[in-house]
């Protein structure tokens, strides 16, 4: 268990949620460099009381990866925020408009990479946290974690699923955990999410025989088996959507046969795909279905040979509608005077790892900037969402 955390003595631990998303978008923390935003973070929750553990963790052909796990408290109900420093390269820094690790104030927006993914909600939740403990110079009756990680944007091997590992070994336990990825779609806070859809990406590679365009019944078009197959998972819908999720989605993502001229009939085409599922699924179903409609597709086109790669980066899960997402749901009601949606749309987050634990929602800012160019959050929005943050845990909190 983490050391007894010191008590701040009232008003010394004030923090701007707007300072401390600029200092982290100082740190050029691309997937999976450190950059200092760990140890930047480091020191302001030791600052703080928290006692913190900075965990590095590898694994065979993937980066080194460094996380952080901080505790205020050592006993009672652990309300945890999760959450990552690293973010995804910034491409042609030309494009941008400014620095993008300057973390430069334009009217009334901070731009930078991370803005919105996803040091702008760290930021908020700490300076949150820094407000609640300092009215309660006493103390809370649990406590409050943060696991933040440098490893969601790329593999995601040696980050969040390690660390929770670690604090089972340890016998730290989770009770309830947000994440602070970017939920809000048109305003901040309107949807909170309680699950996510899994992900099934595959590579279709089909065979065939080259031969002269002029004489193609010495040949087998490739290209003519793929069109097919891939019309077999395009066309019909895996499903409807649920009670939660949306229907499911397979989208086709690449076709490459690599053809250099026009009278040739080439040896091989592939296609890559991705499935968005929802929970009426698992990702062996998922590949199941797509293989049983390939093989289809091939015996009614006369046959044909084919190999296919897939990979499941996440299944589907949800975390029912319950307190947890009450709570937040009030939160963003008394700070923006709306109700939001619970949602489950959207890519993968290490939620997908956490809800194994304890009850989950992610809440965070406006998506809509989140990998582009000139990624911006506004100054308003984050002392917004630092006061839904401060609401949830004043929430929790209270007997």
């Amino acid at each position: 268990m983490p050391e007894s955390p010191r008590s701040p003595s009232k008003g010394a631990t004030q923090i701007d949620p707007v300072d401390l998303t600029r200092a982290l978008i100082r740190c050029p923390s691309v997937t999976p460099a450190e950059g200092g935003a760990l140890d930047l973070l480091e020191e302001t929750l030791s600052g703080l009381g928290f006692a913190c553990h900075r965990l590095k963790f590898s694994a065979p052909e993937t980066p080194d990866v460094d996380n952080l796990y901080a505790r205020w408290g050592t006993s009672g109900r652990n309300f945890c925020y999760a959450g990552h420093t690293d973010v995804v390269p910034v491409g042609d820094p030309a494009d941008w408009s400014v620095d993008p690790f300057a973390a430069q104030i334009v009217g009334e927006e901070v731009i930078g990479r991370g803005a919105v993914d996803m040091k702008g909600s760290i930021g908020a939740f700490i300076a949150a946290a820094a407000g609640f403990l300092d009215e309660r110079p006493k103390g809370i009756e649990g406590s409050i974690s943060l696991l933040i990680t440098g490893d969601e944007e790329g593999p995601a091997i040696n980050g969040t699923r390690k660390v929770l590992d670690w604090l089972s070994e340890k016998g730290e336990r989770l009770d309830a955990c947000l994440v602070g990825e970017p939920t809000s779609d048109a305003r901040l806070g309107d949807t909170v999410k309680i699950g996510r859809r899994g992900s099934v990406s595959g590579k279709l590679s089909v065979k065939g025989i080259q031969g002269h365009v002029a004489y193609p019944q010495l040949a087998d078009n490739p290209i003519h088996h793929l069109v097919r197959m891939l019309d077999a998972v395009t066309g019909p819908a895996l499903d409807q959507g649920s009670d939660h999720f949306p229907p499911s989605s397979l989208q086709v993502t690449s076709i490459d046969v690599g053809n250099p001229t026009g009278n040739l009939i080439p040896a091989k085409a592939t296609a890559a795909f991705n499935v968005r599922f929802n929970d009426r699924h698992t990702g062996e179903a998922v590949i199941a279905w797509v293989r049983a409609r390939f093989e289809q597709a091939l015996e009614a086109g006369g046959g044909g040979r084919y190999d296919l790669e897939t990979r499941i980066s996440g299944q589907s899960f949800l975390c029912p509608p319950g307190p947890l997402s009450d709570l937040v749901s009030r939160a963003v009601e008394s700070v923006t005077g709306a109700a939001p949606t619970l949602g489950t749309t959207g890519g993968t987050s290490d939620a997908r790892f956490i809800k194994d634990h304890c009850p989950i929602v992610e809440l965070g800012l406006l998506n809509a900037t989140a990998h582009q160019v000139d990624e911006r959050v506004s100054l308003a929005e984050l002392r917004d969402l630092s006061a839904i943050y401060r609401a949830v845990l004043e929430g929790y909190f209270t007997p």
